[in-house]
Order: structure tokens, then sequence, then C-alpha cells
């Protein structure tokens, strides 16, 4: 593709998902978008998102598929790879060969070959002088991050941070109730999907799919139709008949 051609489907992907910081919106829906716009626009398997609590403490916010998340969720456990030392350092975390990295983060490295990823690149998500988490960039081949690539994902890493910090302005004293809550809400929907997952049989991806589409066709937010499911026992049957019958219609 051309450089014009890309660089039109990059202010395209930044136009849309600043019209949704525009209007009312769910901060885990739109970093899973996020995570999608990167895979898309870098042409890469997967991208997931670790935003780090008051306490600094690194949490999954949002991942492009299941597999990435589980990878993230252990990078977080083995407290090693590129996301965790691109936070930690505040700069960008760039390898373009796995498996090379064996001897830099031991047990990482091992876990993501087996998942199948060959490159994993990191930038960091900053606001307020801060660093507030990071943005994993997740291949299935070895290859180099190029200038133009690492700004498009820092953009859309600035996209999250602002996504997060929406409700207050972005200084340190006003930091902790957005991340705290962006956390919370990304727990919720976990919790949901495991609970849809189970009820209904399917796959995590598929689980995520479903509760996503019916927010999105009821126009709901991500996170109220996940406390819905795990919260409120009045209206929980309600959902999970209507993601059924979501389910066997796409069949």
């Amino acid at each position: 593709m051309s450089d014009n051609g890309r660089e039109t489907r990059v202010l395209s992907a930044v136009a849309s998902l600043v019209d949704s910081l525009l209007d009312d919106f769910d901060v885990v829906d739109l970093l899973t978008e996020l995570t999608e716009r990167c895979a898309e626009l870098l042409d890469i398997a997967s991208a997931g998102f670790l935003l780090a609590d008051p306490l600094k403490r690194l949490h999954l916010l949002a991942a492009t598929s299941e597999r990435t998340r589980e990878l993230e969720v252990f990078q977080l456990q083995a407290d090693e790879g590129p996301c965790i030392e691109c936070y930690r350092t505040g700069d960008p975390v760039l390898v373009a060969d796995l498996g090379a990295q064996a001897d830099r983060w031991p047990r990482f490295v091992p876990a993501a070959v087996e998942a199948g990823f060959a490159s994993v690149h990191a930038v960091p998500m900053r606001a307020a002088g801060s660093v507030l988490g990071a943005l994993g960039l997740f291949d299935t081949r070895p290859g180099e991050l190029t200038e133009a690539d690492r700004l498009v994902g820092q953009t859309l890493a600035h996209i999250a941070c602002v996504a997060v910090l929406q409700e207050h302005p972005p200084t340190p004293t006003t930091v902790v109730s957005p991340l705290r809550s962006a956390i919370v809400g990304r727990v919720i929907v976990e919790q949901a999907k495991g609970f849809v997952g189970e009820v209904l049989g399917v796959s995590m991806d598929e689980a995520f799919r479903l509760i996503r589409t019916y927010s999105r066709t009821r126009g709901e937010h991500l996170t109220d139709v996940a406390r819905q499911l795990i919260r409120d026992r009045h209206t929980r049957p309600g959902v999970i008949r209507a993601l059924t019958e979501l389910a066997h219609s796409q069949r």
C-alpha cells in the first residue's frame, strides 16, 4: 500500500477515535477498539494495553484477543517482558526477534513463542509527566517497527491516555480516580465474559464479542452490560436470553 493510502487510513482511524472521545463512550470498549486499530494499521497480529493503578501495579485493560490477554497476564505474573520494561523505563522497547531475547526475559520469551508470537514491541502511555502504562504490539512474524509504525503506535497510546483521563484534567493530583475506575471496569468485563462463556458454552473471545455486540446494538456501555450480568439478578436473565439469541443468529 502507498504511503498516502496508509496515511489516509491512520488519519481516518484517529478521527473516528477522537469522535468517540467527544461522545458518550465506554473506556474498556474504546480501548479494545484501539487495540484492533493498532493491529490493522500496523499489520500485526494483536495488541494490548497495560495500565498502572495508583500503587503502580500494572493491570490488563484491553487486548485484541484472548491469546494476547493470556500472554499479557503472564507477563504481569512473571514480572518481566517488554511491556513491563517499557512502563518502568518510560521508553519504547522494540524487539524484532523474540527468540534472541531468552536471556533478557527467561520466563516471558518461551511463553510468547509458545503462544505463536515472534516479535513484540511496547510504547509507553504518558500523561501529566507520568507513565500510566504501556501499549504492547504483538506479531507472529519477526520484524522491526519502523519510525512511522512507532509514531502510529504512540499516537494511539496517547488517545488511550485521553480516554482513561477523560473525566478529569490530566494532572498528577487527578489521575487516581479515572485510573481506578478504568481498572475496575475491566475487571467487571472479565467477570462477565467468564460468566457468559460458561453459561453459553462458548470461548472467551466469543463471549466478549457477544457482550460487546449486544451493548453496541442497544446503545449501552459495555461495562454497564457487564454489571447487569454480574450484579443484577433481575436483569441478568433477559440479557442472557438476548445473548443466546444473538449467538444462534450468527451461527
